[in-house]
Parts: C-alpha cells; structure tokens; sequence
C-alpha cells in the first residue's frame, strides 16, 4: 500500500511565493524475498483521481501478482513505469502524484525517476557522480578501502550520517546544490529531516539548480514486452526466460533442498470413513473433497502434536502458537500456498469453502498478501492425478509438508476391497525429530479413520447453519463446561451446561461415545 508516510518522498521547490509539490509512488517491498516486481497493469491512468483504498496498479512479485493501493487522497500525475517493464527494483519511483486541486499536468518529474527501464540505484549512482565531479577530487584511496567510501561526499568524515539521509532530503539537496555539512539536522543523532532543509532554503533564498538535460531517449529505449521465445537457427528447441515467481520458486527450492536436512516418514489411512461422511454431507447439499478431510486431521494432529507446528528460524525452533495450514494451489504463474487460517478451529466444510475461495484467487491473481505470505505447515496434495505417493520439499521457515497421493484398491484377507490413501510427512530434521513426526503421523491416521473426531467437525457445521453465532460459539462454550465440570461424561449433565436444546445434545450423543469421551476431552479441549 502506498502512503506519505513509508513509500513516499515529497519534493517541493520553491519559486518565489509558488509552492509546487510533488508525491512520489515508489515500487513498494510487498513480500520478505522480493527484490523487484513488474507492473502488468495500471488500474489508474494520468490524471485520475484517488482516494484511499484505490488500486493504483497490479504488480507481479516473485511470490503472485498484488494490486498496489493508496490510503492517500490526490491526483495520478505522471506515470514512470510502463507496464511490462521487467525487474524493477525496490524504491524505485514509478509514477508521481499531486495533491487534489493542484495542476497536475505541470508537475515536475524526479530527476530519480527518468529513465523507464533503468534500475534507481544506477540513476542515483549518475547523479551521485556527476555531484562529485564539480568537488575537488579526493586523494588516491587504499586498494583494501570499501568501495562505498569511494562514492561519500568528499567533506563528509562519517559515510554512517550520510547513509542515515532519507531518499526525499538526498534528492533535494542534489536539486539545490547543498552540501551535507551546511545543514544542521535536528533528527536523531543529528540526522537532516526535510524540514531542516526547507528551513535552510528559505533563510538562504535558494533556487533549484537548472535540470541537464539527460541522455537522449529513442525508441529503442521506450519498454516493450518481453520477446516471444524464437529457436535459434538450425535447432528445434526455444529457451523460455523464467518470470519471477518461477525465479523465487527455482531459488527457495534449490536453497531448501541444499541446506535443509529433509527426513521423510509415510504411512497409508483407509478412506471408508470419510467416503460414508462425503456422501451423508452431499446428501445434505454440502458437497466436500478428500482434500478437505485431510486438512482437518492434519490440523487437528498438528494441535496434540506441537512439536510439528513449529518454524526454523536462525538456527532455532519457534513454536507457532496458531495452526495455518498452506495448501498448494496450481496456477498459470506457478505454485502458491494460500492459507487456511486456524484450521482447527473450522469444519470441514468451513474448510471447504475457503479453500475454494482462496483457490479461485489465486487463480485470479486476486491473492491479498495476508492469504499467501505465513503459514504453519504445508499440505501438498497429487492425488487428482493419479500419482500414488511422493515427496515434497519444504517451504522454510516452515519445518513440514505432506505430501498426499490418490487412492488405490487394496485386497484385504477377508477378500473384501478396501480403498487406501498413502500421505509421506517431510521434515526438517533439525527441528522436528522421527519420534515426534511418528506421534503426529499416528494421530493424523486416527482422526482421519474416526468417525467421532470427523462428525465433530460434521456438528460444528451444524451448529453453524442452526445457529446464528455458529461453530465458533459453540466450541468455546462446550471448552467452558468442560473447564468447569472435569471429568463430567453424562450427557444430560452436558446439555444443561451447554442450554442449546435437544439439537445440541443429540448431535453429541450420537457423535461421542462415552468409551471415547475422554480420550477426546484430553486431546483437544482441555488443551
């Protein structure tokens, strides 16, 4: 998102009592691993209006494509960066905007900004060196000298305060012709802030140096799309340049598999029970996949075994207190891992539809960062495909993935045909040990062969239709009781602690064996 505050940086040059300022839009950091985006659409074009929440744009990161908003009110003055303009760095100026009610035509580009298919670094680089050539040159430098004292202010003696400098105040005192030692700064540490400067130009009278002109621009130099690929003569085959997601994706896999130790443990589960829930749900209208149920038990395990619920970050372990599932999702682009937040907090068929939401996003490009970016554990799932079993490769930080094949027809001895699902957990071993995954492992294989724990999640969605306040209600309330009365197994007893009805009572009777009672009371209520 764009704001005056963190992707801004504002120029203001003074003529006379006229006072024309200028916003910049830089191309913000909108993922940890992004080092430069491309812009695929502009939402708004010159001189539109735009208020806060207006999409400026749509930028493809290494990670999907993000629409870029604005939480300021102004004018799209000047458009810098075409569309398709591959690989434009971070904090680069993309376009400029006006405040409402100033003439936008007439605002003046950032020097920073010329050049549409330049990084910024190698324009400020330009302007750095033609500052530095009007100075005194320096004495010869020591070859075991950083290159960046090479580039410093040759009257600056600490390139540390020249470093601290924000983009805006460099700017300006390269448009006014100011050095850094004229100026007394009254940030921290003595920092110049850009009202210091403003103060100085006033008391002094100063007026913009005038602009050189720049490189002269041809056609060649306007952005295009990326050629299509063509084979090179005499051979049959092309090359494909990779996008940056597929970039991101080359370099985080490679980067995972190199560094990660990758243990791997599988065990099959037998699909009879969720194959009789799938048809009583789709017989109440609620149609679910396989994939579903997986999710659920996955989530429902990672909650009694946190030890798998866990990141390696900086060579330690970091239990996460939430459990995010990702679930890998194809698209055109690549491979995205939207999530599905508190998973076992959610029904199946919550699970349902918000898988199918977040898929259909992700498809779209419609992702917001918060759906794609975090998650706790990963569920891979290549079963559609008729693929048996495999494995995967982990997502750091992340410590697992389980990889989910398709169902087979297994023989069974009493010559009756049972359909199996084979699930391979990958871990990190530095952060998850056999024993642990073992733990999680069985559990996953309990809740996804028990119908108590799947028509739990079955009567929380229930609840959820019959009750306005829904499952979320009902599973704190039925926590409460049980803090209260430990240990309490009758059912009439339970209905008067939960005062929901004979629903209520029904549904747990029928989904909650006493055998059972406590086992599931331990496991994942009086957690």
């Amino acid at each position: 998102m764009f704001s005056r505050a963190l992707a801004a940086s504002s120029i203001r040059r003074l003529h006379g009592s006229a006072v024309l300022t200028a916003q910049s839009i830089r191309m913000p950091s909108l993922s940890p691993t992004m080092e430069s985006g491309t812009i695929v659409k502009w939402v708004k074009k010159e001189g539109d209006e735009v208020g806060p929440g207006d999409v400026l744009c749509e930028i493809q990161t290494d990670k999907a494509v993000v629409a870029m908003e604005t939480d300021e009110e102004g004018v799209l003055a000047k458009i810098l960066v075409k569309e398709d303009v591959p690989d434009v760095t971070i904090g680069r100026i993309i376009a400029v905007m006006a405040e409402a009610g100033e003439d936008w035509k007439s605002v003046k580009v950032p020097e920073e900004g010329k050049g549409e298919t330049k990084p910024a670094k190698k324009a400020e680089s330009k302007t750095e060196s033609k500052a530095e050539s009007k100075k005194p040159s320096p004495a010869p430098s020591k070859p075991s000298e950083k290159p960046q004292k090479e580039t410093a202010p040759a009257h600056s003696t600490d390139g540390q305060k020249t470093s601290l400098l924000g983009p805006a105040v460099k700017l300006m005192m390269q448009h006014y012709g100011i050095e850094r030692d004229v100026v007394k700064g009254s940030g921290p540490k003595g920092t110049i802030v850009k009202g210091d400067l403003l103060n100085y130009i006033k008391s002094k009278n100063l007026s913009p140096k005038p602009q050189t002109a720049g490189p002269p621009t041809s056609k060649d130099d306007k952005p295009k799309k990326p050629a299509k690929p063509t084979p090179a003569p005499g051979t049959t085959y092309v090359d494909i340049p990779l996008s940056n997601m597929r970039k991101t994706i080359a370099k985080r896999l490679t980067q995972s598999k190199t560094t990660i130790p990758h243990a791997y443990l599988g065990t099959s589960v037998n699909l009879r029970t969720v194959s009789q829930l799938r048809s009583r749900l789709k017989a109440d209208g609620i149609p679910v996949s396989v994939n579903d149920f997986v999710i659920k038990s996955v989530a429902h395990a990672l909650r009694i075994v946190p030890e798998v619920n866990v990141q390696f970050i900086k060579d330690a372990v970091v239990p996460q207190k939430s459990v995010d599932v990702s679930v890998a999702v194809a698209t055109e682009s690549g491979l995205i891992t939207p999530i599905v937040p508190n998973a076992d907090r959610l029904g199946v068929s919550e699970i349902s539809s918000k898988i199918k939401e977040l898929a259909g996003k992700a498809k779209q490009n419609k992702l917001q960062l918060n759906e794609f970016q975090g998650g706790t554990f990963t569920v891979s799932n290549l079963g559609m495909y008729g693929i048996s079993h495999f494995t995967a490769i982990i997502n750091p930080p992340q410590a697992a993935i389980m990889a989910v094949g398709g169902a087979e027809d297994y023989l069974t001895p009493d010559m009756s045909a049972e359909k199996i699902m084979r699930v391979t957990l990958c871990f990190d071993n530095r952060a998850i040990s056999e024993t642990h995954a073992a733990q999680f492992l069985s559990e996953f294989q309990a809740a996804f062969e028990d119908a108590d724990v799947l028509g739990l999640y079955k009567t929380l969605h229930f609840l959820g239709r019959e009750y306005p306040k829904g499952a979320e209600w009902f599973h704190s309330r039925l926590k409460k009781a049980f803090e209260r009365n430990k240990g309490e197994t009758d059912p009439q007893k339970i209905k008067e602690l939960i005062g929901r009805g004979e629903f209520v009572v029904k549904e747990i009777e029928a989904l909650y064996s006493l055998r059972k009672y406590r086992a599931m009371k331990k496991r994942y209520y009086d957690q």
